[in-house]
């Protein structure tokens, strides 16, 4: 062979990689896209269908449980049948789904057909990460890899409201579910032709012990949290609920530590560039998921944005998540990790700090503007160097855990988020509210618009459509005036909460991740382990 020829075999070589690359992103935009796009659905959803806050949450929450639950699960299957496999399944598992929740026509329905793609989404976003560290083994164009996988995240979210937005203002709720389809058969055929089968060398048996205890525990704890302002939180059904899910979680650990092939190998965690960017990442996706969660309200309820306004609005938070990732990544290649993981976390705070000031007449661009990119670029900067620091730990065979472990972490964080800072807002919103609500006349709000408007914020739309006597037209907007400033002070405590939480983070990994660059790659990690050399907390 010439050396021109040596050349073209590895310049074809390296274009195919990076076509895969390209495929297994879009698959990953799919599964962000899930996430992103609902949230602008949630105040239609929740106007046509008559839900609470609580209900909402469930609608965002369904499809984050069943994801992180099952995100183990199908790691392990990926490593032991296939990766490609497996992914395709899913992708083709997420286009039935969303035919059905296309379909759907109360409540019920919709969270099921959520918590039904959220499986299969399970399926697809383990395998993309691990495919990704399969395909490239150079560890410059590896880095570069997850670059564009962190990057296609916050692309995701670029263009989750802005669809959304788009997608609502032509037509109903349900087509934020018919766009996945498309979408969904592309990905799966372009999977095949493109990207190469790998599997693991080695595998044991699967642990459905361990599988059906972290499933069971997640699920009870963040059902606790969804409907303690329900309940109450010193109730007997929320304080028994959380006592259930902590037995449970307790009693996963100590079977993952006794048996011998454990879905989670809590080993990993002693190496700390592994455990404490998989604790950034949960962190920084706590707050990620919960102020997404809480903007959707501010944007459509407080400023009465139309779905595709939030959209243009929220354009710079994701614009920020895009940018500031690969930038972060390579970054991290050149002074190390830590430095900049702490500074993702210490930035987000300050714009959490940011947003928990805003108040009913904030201007955008001076206060809340300032805040989303803050944020933002925290967040990019925090999830990049995370992922390549964990996956970096890991040996190749152990590729389809490490990611599921990485994806797990993220989407607990997330889930909690919503859970715990929709909560506090809901809770705080709901006591203010409800005597303030009991004295407001027949004429202006019915019972059942009284319920809507004790449950959220969002009824304020509904609100202003209805016809009233001129005489009530100023009461009318000295309540809404009062359920937006009631709403914000909720989210002030909830902001200050995911604040704290992240500068807590900071510190922790501050003090504890070794500052210096890491000297080994997956690769060597992988031959040390086998060769009975290195240890677990190798740094």
């Amino acid at each position: 062979m010439t050396i021109l020829e040596a050349r073209t075999v590895v310049a074809g070589s390296r274009t195919r990689r990076f076509l895969a690359l390209a495929v297994i992103c879009l698959a990953e935009l799919l599964v962000v896209l899930d996430n992103t796009i609902v949230n602008v659905a949630l105040p239609s959803i929740g106007v046509e269908l008559r839900t609470s806050v609580s209900g909402l949450q469930w609608v965002v929450d369904a499809y984050t449980l069943t994801f992180a639950g099952l995100l183990l699960a199908f790691g392990n299957l990926g490593d032991r049948y296939g990766r490609r496999r497996v992914m395709v399944i899913g992708l083709l598992g997420v286009a039935v789904m969303s035919v059905a929740g296309a379909n759907a026509e109360s409540l019920g329905q919709v969270i099921a057909a959520r918590a039904a793609m959220g499986v299969f989404a399970a399926a697809v976003f383990p395998a993309t990460l691990a495919l990704v560290i399969n395909i490239f083994t150079d560890v410059r164009e590896r880095a570069l890899a997850i670059a564009a996988w962190t990057a296609m995240a916050g692309f995701a979210i670029a263009i989750g409201p802005m669809a959304g937005g788009w997608l609502l203002e032509h037509f109903s709720w349900h087509s934020v579910f018919w766009i996945n389809v498309p979408i969904a058969v592309v990905a799966a055929a372009a999977t095949l032709l493109l990207v190469p089968e790998s599997r693991a060398s080695v595998i044991g048996r699967m642990d459905l012990v361990g599988i059906a205890a972290s499933i069971t525990g997640i699920t009870v704890l963040v059902w606790a949290i969804i409907e303690a302002p329900h309940h109450g939180w010193t109730s007997s059904v929320t304080l028994g609920a959380v006592a259930l899910s902590i037995a449970v979680l307790i009693g996963f650990v100590l079977w993952e530590l006794r048996t011998d092939h454990p879905i989670l190998d809590l080993r990993l965690f002693r190496n700390r560039r592994f455990s404490l960017p998989a604790l950034a990442i949960a962190i920084g996706y706590f707050s990620m998921f919960g102020f997404l969660f809480l903007i959707t309200q501010y944007f459509q309820g407080v400023r009465e944005y139309t779905p595709f306004e939030f959209g243009v609005a929220s354009l710079p938070f994701a614009v920020s998540v895009a940018v500031g990732a690969p930038v972060a990544t390579l970054l991290a290649q050149r002074i190390g990790t830590t430095p900049v993981i702490v500074f993702g976390l210490l930035l987000t705070g300050v714009g959490l700090y940011l947003g928990g000031q805003v108040a009913v007449d904030s201007s955008y661009l001076t206060d809340v503007l300032p805040s989303m990119v803050s944020m933002a670029l925290g967040l990019a900067i925090v999830q990049g160097p995370a992922t390549e620091s964990i996956m970096a730990s890991l040996p190749l065979d152990e590729a389809g855990a490490g990611s599921a472990v990485n994806d797990t972490t993220r989407e607990i964080g997330g889930t909690l988020g919503v859970a715990v800072l929709g909560s506090i807002v809901a809770s705080y919103y709901a006591t203010t509210m409800s005597p303030l609500l009991d004295r407001i006349p027949a004429a202006l709000m019915n019972d059942d618009e009284k319920g809507f408007a004790r449950a959220t914020v969002l009824s304020v739309l509904e609100i202003r459509k209805r016809e009233i006597p001129p005489f009530l037209e100023q009461q009318r907007e000295n309540l809404i005036l009062t359920m937006k400033t009631t709403v914000l002070q909720g989210s002030h405590t909830a902001s200050l909460v995911a604040a704290g939480a992240v500068v807590v983070c900071a510190l922790v990994v501050a003090i504890f991740m070794p500052w210096a660059p890491a000297r080994t790659d997956s690769v060597m990690l992988a031959w040390r382990k086998k060769s009975g050399s290195g240890t677990a907390d190798e740094d």
